[in-house]
């Protein structure tokens, strides 16, 4: 029996970058995902294809979060496929991974682009986790990707660094006003990776990889599948005493 069997579980952004990794590492604990991704796509319907042979399993759900009804018609999908897989609409565990970037500085950054960081960093893990709080069991796990931008000065990404701090205390907030139902509420907190979010300067820059591992005491960047890890032990029966806290997970960036 794996660690998360039985388990039913929604991850926001479920279908590339970190958010896949954790879908993997769910479905190889035995948990169904609900896989959350913005719009219908050849890459979300290709990864839970290649997890039907489980140990869990994956479904597709799509919603805008931008949106501001983004959060409301993402539950209302879990809804109708938690019904048609003869499930209760009831889950064990919330992951808030979707997110965006835009770089620049507080000279560059856009009025549009802060709107829309605050719309899919900020406020829509707000209102997904509203429409949680009523379908999520006793016990459960709500854990939520922060970044190690939130704990150190970033002017280049002023803006993401902003949404992400603000995460890390709507985590406390929240474990202290679920706590006495046995829910734990978490943030992991990575560092840089190599997903599609920073493929622009990543992946097109040789200086770049080796300059931002330099930073960390590891010497080396973390992987997805690292972050993934980390979050599916939160979501463990093993993390019941663990809530309000931010794991760092970068490496030990900037220590």
């Amino acid at each position: 029996m794996t660690e998360l069997d039985g388990y039913v579980a929604v991850v926001t952004g479920g279908s590339r970058g970190i958010g896949a990794a954790i879908t993997r590492a769910f479905t190889a604990a035995g948990a169904t995902v609900i896989v959350h991704s913005r719009a219908d796509s050849a890459a979300a319907r290709t990864l839970t294809r290649e997890l039907r042979s489980g140990p869990g399993r994956a479904v597709n759900v799509f919603a805008d979060l931008a949106e501001t009804e983004g959060p409301t018609q993402m539950w209302q999908e879990f809804d109708r496929v938690t019904a048609d897989l003869g499930l209760p609409p009831e889950l064990d565990v919330l992951v808030n991974n979707a997110g965006i970037n835009a770089r620049g500085t507080i000279d560059t950054l856009t009025p549009a682009d802060f709107d829309r960081l605050i719309a899919v960093n900020q406020r829509a893990p707000f209102f997904v986790t509203q429409h949680a709080l009523p379908r999520i069991r006793d016990g459960g796990r709500i854990i939520n990707v922060s970044s190690g931008s939130a704990r150190y000065a970033s002017p280049h990404i002023v803006g993401y660094a902003m949404t992400k701090a603000a995460i890390e205390n709507f985590t406390r907030s929240i474990a202290v006003e679920v706590g006495r139902r046995g829910i734990t509420v978490n943030a992991v907190a990575p560092g840089v990776l190599d997903t599609d979010m920073n493929a622009a300067w990543l992946r097109h820059d040789i200086d770049q990889p080796p300059s931002a591992a330099q930073h960390t005491a590891l010497g080396t960047l973390a992987d997805p599948a690292d972050i993934a890890a980390v979050i599916a032990f939160l979501a463990s029966p093993a993390a019941g005493a663990i809530t309000g806290c931010v794991i760092d997970a970068t490496n030990g960036n900037r220590l």
